[in-house]
């Protein structure tokens, strides 16, 4: 059906690359500017048809990459950017066989039979990426890696659920790497759903049967178990039915109180599954240590069915300032075991994602293989159970960890000859201020700006970077994360602990300098400009400025930013080895290992010798 889709005065500033203020204007000083046909008086709507024919007679329409001019089409739409993004998606997966007409003319969409021409999947999975970014308070997305870990450590099932599915990543990870399980999810939200629903169809023929009901409301007496859960449930829910539910069969091992939403789910997860099967859990890190919760805790560990408590980075995750655990479980025999043992792996202070994955996966699959894995102090460990059941059941892992030997003096003065070494070279690389400049500052862009005419482009969240992109933190925090450019896709130390809070532009090099928009985006003053005052506010990427130089000083300039990053990671090194040293001296200090310095006695003064 044919639709007329309408746009608001800040769409046609989007539309033109110019500000609101000469939307106004235009209104005022030329009579034949489209009028409004809808809206109110004070935000005012126009046919984004018409408006498109007066600025392309007007020579004032940006030529637009063609995923921005579909993306424009769905903001547009009159039923709102959700129900259009679904018809889209429900036209890329019926339709594509019919060719581009068909189904731009399904969705009521022009461009989008061109955009998913190479690729129905990949068309929508970006246009979805793009939806999620854009309302990240109402939809919490799983970072892939993340994602990616959390199936491994279900191994190979052939059925898997998600009960909180989102719009389907974790079942999107289960299914990847040729694997075919049968995928199943539920999520309370229908849009979220239907979402999931679609990506998955659209990524391999036998697609997953999702639906929309309320999991915990939900009695799944009557549905299948299932071989694996996956689940990043919400977090902190007052209102789960804790009321209602106090009867509910699924309380095996004790009524979660109010407050303990997240065992709830741990819960349900077990519930589902069939005798053997395995959970794989995404938890904040107090559900391990809330004393509401040290009754269910003990009755998991006691029955065998909590079997390793992971500790990520913070940041791997929303909420970004938390670092979350992954609980693994696996629904027990009729009788528990004689011998009840759990790995705990702390990976919070690895650098690299790469880090967390291999730690993990070799500790797990050690201890699932043999029941035990052995020690690596500071990492991870395998503590039988009655060491745990005391009055807290506290399962942090870096509470139980054994301190390794960074307390010694041979260890600690190799930390120390690094620091030195490291150190050294900061100084080395340490820039001298130059000359200041009176002038005036040059007129700039904004990545908006330029996003429009191609000089530069957004990457989808799942995208894999390249070298020469441009990493932009979407949480500064108050210290800086300065945005740097990626060295043949290998993450900065900055990103280290954020995987996924980045977003990555993909420059155009014949009309910027890599380093020289990443130096520029990475100033506090674009920073205070493109967020709000919130300690997390999301950084709107858009809004950021470049200044509008030639290619020639962009490098010239650029030079001189890569050498500051260059700085700035030795820095960062430097801080790194010295706070570890520390740390051991402080250790080593306290437990006895190491004895405080001697310092040489003063002589007595001549007068008072005999």
């Amino acid at each position: 059906m044919a639709r007329d889709p309408l746009v608001t005065a800040a769409g046609i500033a989007r539309l033109a690359g110019v500000g609101r203020a000469a939307v106004s204007n235009w209104r005022r000083r030329h009579p034949h500017f489209p009028r409004p046909v809808g809206g109110s008086g004070a935000s005012p709507s126009f046919s984004l048809a018409e408006v498109e024919k007066w600025l392309r007679e007007q020579g004032k329409l940006v030529e637009l990459p063609l995923v921005e001019r579909v993306w424009h089409r769905l903001e547009a739409d009159p039923r709102g950017v959700a129900e259009a993004l679904l018809a889209a998606g429900e036209a890329l997966r019926d339709h594509a066989d019919y060719g581009p007409a068909a189904v731009s003319e399904a969705a009521g969409c022009p461009g989008l039979g061109e955009l998913g021409a190479e690729g129905p999947a990949a068309a929508f999975e970006l246009l979805a990426g793009r939806h999620l970014d854009a309302n990240t308070r109402e939809h919490t997305r799983t970072p892939e890696p993340v994602a990616a870990l959390m199936a491994a450590l279900a191994g190979e099932p052939r059925s898997v659920l998600d009960p909180a599915c989102g719009a389907g990543g974790l079942l999107a990870a289960a299914a990847a790497d040729g694997r075919v399980p049968a995928l199943h999810g539920t999520d309370s939200d229908a849009v979220l759903a239907r979402l999931a629903d679609l990506r998955l169809a659209l990524r391999r023929p036998e697609g997953a049967a999702i639906r929309s009901a309320d999991a915990l409301r939900t009695d799944p007496g009557t549905e299948r178990p299932v071989e694996a859960v996956l689940c990043h449930p919400p977090f902190n829910q007052r209102h789960w039915g804790h009321r209602d539910l106090v009867h509910d069969p699924r309380w095996e091992y004790g009524v979660p109180a109010r407050t303990d939403s997240e065992l709830a789910w741990v819960q349900h997860a077990l519930a589902r599954l069939r005798p053997g099967g395995t959970a794989v859990l995404l938890m904040p890190p107090a559900a391990a240590s809330r004393r509401t919760g040290r009754r269910i805790r003990a009755a998991l560990l006691r029955r065998g069915a909590l079997r390793a408590v992971v500790a990520l980075p913070a940041g791997s995750a929303p909420p970004h300032h938390l670092p979350l655990h992954l609980w693994v479980l696996r629904r027990p025999a009729a009788e528990p075991p004689a011998d009840p043992r759990l790995l705990l792996v702390d990976a919070a202070s690895q650098e690299e994602w790469s880090g967390v994955t291999e730690q993990t996966l070799a500790a797990w699959r050690a201890f699932n293989s043999r029941g035990t894995a052995a020690e690596q102090p500071e990492v991870w460990r395998v503590l039988p159970v009655l060491q745990l059941l005391d009055d807290d059941v506290d399962l942090v892992p870096a509470r139980h960890l054994a301190r390794g030997p960074g307390g010694d003096s041979a260890s600690l003065a190799a930390v120390r000859g690094e620091f030195d070494a490291a150190a050294r070279n900061a100084l080395r690389l340490a820039p001298a201020p130059g000359a200041r400049d009176a002038g005036s500052p040059p007129p700039a862009a904004t990545v908006g700006e330029l996003l429009r005419t191609g000089a530069l482009a957004m990457l989808s969240a799942d995208a894999e970077p390249e070298a020469g992109d441009v990493a932009v933190p979407l949480h500064p925090s108050d210290g800086g994360a300065p945005a740097y450019v990626v060295d043949g896709a290998r993450a900065e130390a900055e990103d280290a602990t954020e995987p996924g809070a980045w977003a990555v532009l993909r420059v155009d090099p014949q009309v910027l300098d890599a380093w020289f928009v990443a130096g520029c985006l990475g100033s506090s003053a674009n920073t205070r400009l493109a967020s709000g005052h919130g300690a997390r506010t999301r950084l709107d990427v858009r809004r950021l400025r470049v200044p509008r130089m030639s290619l020639a000083e962009q490098q010239r300039l650029g030079h001189e930013l890569r050498r500051l990053a260059e700085f700035r990671r030795a820095l960062h090194r430097a801080g790194a080895l010295g706070l570890r040293y520390a740390q051991g001296v402080c250790d080593g200090l306290v437990d006895g290992s190491l004895q405080p310095r001697r310092e040489p006695q003063a002589e007595p003064p001549a007068e008072g010798r005999e």
